[in-house]
């Protein structure tokens, strides 16, 4: 699936992801290919990105959004 991280300032990651946890508000939400449509808040914390080669990249955030629709997702982090 393709994810896209972007920052007020900057775009920080866009590629494709295999699996990708972020910090809901309510706690963690994993995300995996075909996953259903969804919008939520995030906290601070850690968006772990785990790509196709199962290499893992971490990006630490200060709270925001994520949405996931057909296979997209975008997280609009602070």
């Amino acid at each position: 699936m393709e994810l896209e991280i972007i920052s007020p300032d900057k775009k920080i990651f866009s590629g494709e992801a295999k699996f990708i946890i972020v910090p809901g508000s309510d706690g963690l939400i994993g995300i995996l290919n075909n996953h259903a449509p969804l919008i939520a808040s995030l906290k601070k914390g850690v968006v772990k990105v785990t790509d196709k080669s199962s290499q893992t990249t971490n990006f630490e955030i200060n709270g925001g959004v994520v949405e996931v629709l057909k296979n997209k997702v975008i997280v609009l982090a602070e």
